[in-house]
């Protein structure tokens, strides 16, 4: 399958942003923290010895909630970015888990076929453009096992929705607390338009459909960012 164009990740994540993304992240930790207390009780009934796929697996931060709540699962990270996933290995190391993880340069396509019991994907897919999408979550499909669980959140909107200019100004507040400058907060609007993925939720969940998944379930929400579950049939 070709992979998808996801926006010259090198350059997106680069050295620079590899090293400072869990710092400026820090500041939305409650954001964080509750996704991944929701992530915990969504995968929670998955076997003892789950092996779990991470799709754009950056620093590690969805494998090290996941392994200190599941000691016998193991994961397979991968991410188009060589220096997110320095940063990821050294953080799995430090956290002693590094040897339950095997982590790939590349993406969802580059995993094995049908050999996951859940697959989950963070605030990957706004950077996949809309053309890519189907092919996005049609890899991940086929990466899980029958009635594997999908797990995914992402910045979600109708960005034509009469109410978008409010959605925008919380997303700003956001931005604010991440260190954005007066300069990049001007810009947001034409990046979240020109150059994100930003689909709206019946989008996403119709192409979660068409690629083979049972009916999303909504299950988090802060400002723009989204999350569902479903599995495969």
């Amino acid at each position: 399958m070709q992979q998808p164009n996801t926006l010259a990740p090198g350059a997106i994540f680069n050295q620079d942003v590899a090293d400072a993304y869990d710092r400026r992240n820090s500041a939305l930790a409650p954001i964080s923290d509750g996704l991944h207390f929701l992530l915990r009780l969504v995968l929670e009934d998955l076997p003892v010895d789950a092996r779990v796929l991470s799709v754009g697996v950056g620093t590690g931060a969805e494998i090290l909630s996941l392994a200190a709540a599941f000691p016998g699962w193991s994961f397979v990270g991968v991410d188009p970015s060589p220096e997110m996933l320095a940063v990821g290995r050294r953080r799995l190391e430090q956290a002693g888990v590094l040897q339950r993880c095997e982590l790939l340069q590349g993406y969802a396509g580059d995993a094995p076929r049908e050999e996951f019991d859940a697959a989950v994907s963070l605030l990957v897919a706004h950077f996949i453009p809309r053309e890519d999408r189907p092919a996005f979550y049609a890899a991940i499909h086929d990466r899980l096992k029958p009635r594997g669980c999908f797990v995914s959140a992402e910045i979600s909107g109708d960005l034509a929705a009469p109410d978008f200019p409010e959605m925008l100004q919380d997303w700003r507040r956001i931005q604010r607390l991440m260190g954005a400058t007066p300069e990049s907060l001007a810009k947001l609007e034409a990046m979240m338009r020109e150059v994100l993925g930003v689909l709206t939720p019946a989008e996403t969940e119709s192409l979660w459909k068409a690629a083979g998944f049972r009916a999303p379930i909504p299950f988090f929400q802060a400002f723009m960012i989204r999350g569902w579950h479903a599995a495969r049939d």
